[in-house]
C-alpha cells in the first residue's frame, strides 16, 4: 500500500547506482534454490555467469545452513544445543567456541533490553506444541516461567562451558540462530565473489548488493491478511520480521504463539509484527523478537538508541509505527 522512504542513504539506491549497474556485457543470470532447513524455508538466489559454479555455491550455502542447524537445533538429539539442554543442569557442558559466542551475543541483547530477549524462554516454550494445539496447564506454565532468567546461565569463557543454575531450565536460539546462519551464508557467497543475491531463512533476509541496477523490493505483509502494508526498496541490508502469525493456535479467543515474554512466561500481545532493518541478520533477528516483546513504546526507544537500526511495527489496532530514521509514507 505504501512505499517507505529511508533517510539513511546507505540502504536506499540512488539513480547513479541504477545507471552504473545497467551496462552488462556477460551472459549472466539468476540462479536460485530453496530447501526446508531450520524449521523454515531457506531460499538463496545469486547472480552468476557460470551455471556450474552457481550450483556449487548454492549447494555450499545450503550445506552451511544444515551445519548450523545440526549445531544449534533443539530438536536434533545429536546437536550441541540438545546436549546442553539434557546435561547442563547436572554439570557444566563443554561447547564449541561458535555456539558459546552466539550465546554471548544473545545475552548481549538480554542485557540491553532488560531481559526482553532471553534464550531461557524455552523453559516455557518447549511445553507448547503449536501444530497440535498443545499447551501446559496454568500450574505447569507458572512453574516453568520461574526458570526463565538468562542470568542463571553459568558461562565459562576459558573452559567454553555452560551450566544451568536450576533443573528444568532450557535454552533455544530460535530468535537469533537463523539470522546468524544467514550472515554466515552471505559471508561465504561474498568471499566467493558474489556481488548480487539474497539469502532468506523464514522471516530473516539479507541482501547482497542490489537487484542488478534496481533495488530489491521486500514487502511487509499485513499480519492478518496477504496484502503488503509496506514495500521496502533496499540493497546491502538485513531485514527480519517477527509476528504472532508464524507459529500459533487459538483457544477460547486467545492466541498462543511462539514469541514468549520472559517476564510473564506467556505470549507477548501488544504487537502483531515487528520488522527490523540492520546491517547484519544476527542483529536484525534478535531485535525483531526483542522489540516484539518490549512493545511499541519501549521497543522504538531501544531501536532509536542503536546506530544503523530501523524498525517498522504493526500494533494490535493495525497502526503502523516507525523508528525515528524512517519517513512515514502517509505523511508525504
Amino acid at each position: 500500500m505504501g512505499l517507505l522512504l529511508l533517510r539513511f542513504p546507505k540502504k536506499l539506491l540512488t539513480l547513479l547506482l541504477l545507471l552504473s549497474a545497467c551496462v552488462q556485457t556477460t551472459q549472466a543470470e539468476w540462479f536460485s534454490r530453496k530447501e526446508p532447513i531450520m524449521g523454515t524455508r531457506v531460499f538463496v538466489e545469486i547472480w552468476q555467469d557460470d551455471p556450474e559454479r552457481a550450483q556449487s555455491l548454492l549447494q555450499q550455502a545450503m550445506d552451511e545452513m544444515e551445519r548450523i542447524n545440526l549445531l544449534m537445533s533443539p530438536y536434533q538429539d545429536a546437536s550441541e544445543l540438545a546436549k546442553v539442554n539434557r546435561d547442563a543442569a547436572l554439570a557444566p557442558v563443554h561447547i564449541s567456541r561458535e555456539l558459546f559466542n552466539l550465546i554471548l551475543k544473545a545475552n548481549h541483547y538480554s542485557d540491553i533490553s532488560g531481559g526482553a530477549f532471553d534464550i531461557t524462554f524455552a523453559s516455557v516454550g518447549h511445553k507448547f506444541d503449536y501444530r497440535k494445539h498443545i499447551r501446559p496447564s496454568a500450574e505447569e506454565q507458572k512453574a516453568a516461567a520461574e526458570l526463565i532468567d538468562y542470568r542463571h546461565l553459568a558461562l565459562d569463557p576459558k573452559g567454553l562451558t555452560i551450566a544451568f543454575a536450576k533443573p528444568g531450565m532450557r535454552i533455544d536460539l530460535g530468535g537469533i540462530a537463523k539470522g546468524y546462519a544467514v550472515d554466515n551464508v552471505v559471508a561465504l557467497l561474498r568471499a566467493s565473489g558474489v556481488r548480487n543475491g539474497i539469502v532468506t531463512a523464514g522471516g530473516d533476509s539479507r541482501l547482497i548488493g542490489d537487484h542488478r541496477g534496481r533495488p530489491w523490493m521486500l514487502g511487509i505483509k499485513h499480519p492478518r491478511g496477504e496484502e503488503h502494508v509496506i514495500t521496502l526498496p533496499l540493497s546491502d541490508s538485513a531485514v527480519s520480521t517477527s509476528g504472532d502469525y508464524e507459529r500459533y493456535f487459538e483457544e477460547d479467543g486467545v492466541r498462543f504463539h511462539h514469541i514468549i515474554d520472559p517476564a510473564k512466561g506467556e505470549s507477548a500481545h501488544e504487537l502483531l509484527s515487528t520488522t527490523i532493518l540492520a546491517d547484519h541478520s544476527v542483529d536484525a533477528d534478535a531485535l525483531s523478537t526483542t522489540v516484539f516483546v518490549l512493545g511499541a513504546e519501549k521497543g522504538l526507544k531501544l531501536v532509536n538508541s542503536l546506530a544503523g537500526v530501523s524498525a517498522i511495527l504493526i500494533d494490535r489496532t493495525g497502526k503502523v509505527r516507525y523508528s525515528d530514521d524512517l519517513v512515514d509514507p502517509t505523511m508525504h
